[in-house]
């Protein structure tokens, strides 16, 4: 665990009192006293692990942590004991251990960067209480999962995420802010491939990871295609860059050749210009090779696509034939007769219920109306079919006198009122 970061402690850290019931050793059970057991648990277990954040680091072990955590030239006492129960509930894990429950595909490189430094490996059993050694080291799963998510995110929000497979080196130097070590970047992407985001392998140009692309739920095994692409892609930086020292060069002998000219040099002027031409056609090769590559991988691309788009057809091709397995274009015609005789047939009735409404009807609006006639005017018979004639027509004719008198009053009313 580096010590570049200091380490930032808790306000009770001044607290004698407080402090020295922290540094004491837990009690043989739990039990005893289970309100102090579990503020003393509690409060290393918070302070490990905002430590191993601050540090960027995903790993503890004993002899560091008593180094951290010093104070007035004692040590904790009971860390031995936090170890053990953050083990005993899934927070932490030996770093061996981790590693082993990765595909063995990893561990044939990655245990050899994995442990950094020489560590001491104990086969007692942490769980069962035996002695902790100072050395041994743990990975904190919580931290250890964060740590993976950020490497993740830093990749695809990178230049590299346009390559499914970057070499170890570059991801070193990707993750340089947020992983203190080559061993904490380890420890992340053994997450990682658990996790079945990244797949790792190694080859004669170095260690490669392949990572998962969007869209897609698991990552792929590495594959001599994915090598292969890997390779062109380191091929065509390499030739990039000795594309841009080249041209450099050769503007390095122009200038040069300039200067001699202008002080009279007119031979090692020529000799330059000739140097200058050289690189030039050393710079014109180069640029062929390059255009090559990228010619090819233009072509690996375009063929991964088609590869793509014709997957596509099949697919669609099997669903719409499992669709229409059952369904014959005579079955159809079938159908389509069926449905429109149907239609007609409820065309035909609706046609009929509409005319035997129709008619009852009116039949019940004329002995409506006859009835209303009959109250109204004793009983008058009332010809149904004379032309030019209407049953309104024959009705009193609304009376007058009441309101020319209702008139005139109101006219006497107003002038009295003016008077």
């Amino acid at each position: 665990m580096s010590n570049a970061v200091e380490t930032t402690l808790p306000s009770e850290w001044g607290d004698d009192e407080r402090m020295n019931f922290l540094f004491s050793e837990f009690k043989d059970s739990r039990e005893v006293n289970t309100m102090d057991w579990d503020s003393k648990m509690n409060f290393w277990t918070a302070l490990v692990l905002q430590n191993c954040r601050e540090r960027c680091t995903v790993c503890v072990n004993l002899e560091e942590l008593n180094k951290t955590f010093r104070r007035k030239e004692k040590t904790p006492l009971g860390l031995t004991t936090v170890i053990q129960s953050m083990a005993r509930c899934g927070k932490l894990q030996r770093e061996l251990e981790f590693a082993a429950n990765v595909d063995c595909g990893w561990l044939s490189w990655g245990v050899g960067v994995l442990l950094v430094k020489p560590l001491k490996w104990t086969f007692s059993s942490l769980l069962g209480g035996s002695r902790v050694a100072l050395e041994e080291s743990f990975v904190l799963i919580e931290l250890v999962k964060e740590k993976a998510a950020e490497v993740l995110k830093l990749y695809r929000n990178s230049e590299l995420a346009s390559h499914s497979v970057v070499s170890f080196h570059e991801l070193c130097t990707l993750t340089r802010g947020v992983c203190a070590d080559e061993s904490t970047l380890c420890m992340a992407l053994l997450q990682l491939q658990r996790d079945k985001q990244v797949a790792v392998s190694s080859n004669e140009g170095g260690k490669v990871v392949k990572f998962c692309q969007p869209g897609q739920a698991r990552v792929s095994t590495v594959t001599d295609v994915d090598i292969g692409i890997y390779q062109l892609q380191q091929s065509e930086k390499l030739l990039e860059e000795r594309l841009e020292k080249l041209g450099l060069e050769a503007e390095k002998c122009r200038e040069e050749a300039r200067a001699l000219l202008r002080e009279g040099k007119k031979v090692q002027a020529l000799r330059c210009l000739r140097g200058q031409k050289r690189v030039e056609k050393r710079a014109d090769n180069v640029a062929g090779q390059l255009e090559s590559i990228r010619g090819i991988r233009d072509r690996i691309a375009q063929s991964q696509t088609d590869k793509m788009v014709l997957q596509a057809y099949q697919a669609g091709m099997a669903s719409l034939r499992h669709e229409l397995k059952d369904v014959t274009v005579g079955g159809a015609e079938s159908l389509l007769d069926q449905i429109q005789e149907l239609c007609d047939k409820q065309d035909d009735i609706n046609q009929i219920i509409s005319g035997v409404v129709s008619n009852a009807d009116d039949d019940e609006l004329e002995e409506e109306l006859k009835s209303l006639l009959e109250q109204s005017d004793g009983n008058v018979d009332i010809p149904r079919d004379v032309p030019g004639e209407h049953p309104l027509d024959l009705l009193p004719a609304v009376p007058s006198n009441d309101l020319d008198f209702n008139a005139k009053q109101l006219e006497e009313e107003l002038k009295m009122l003016t008077l």
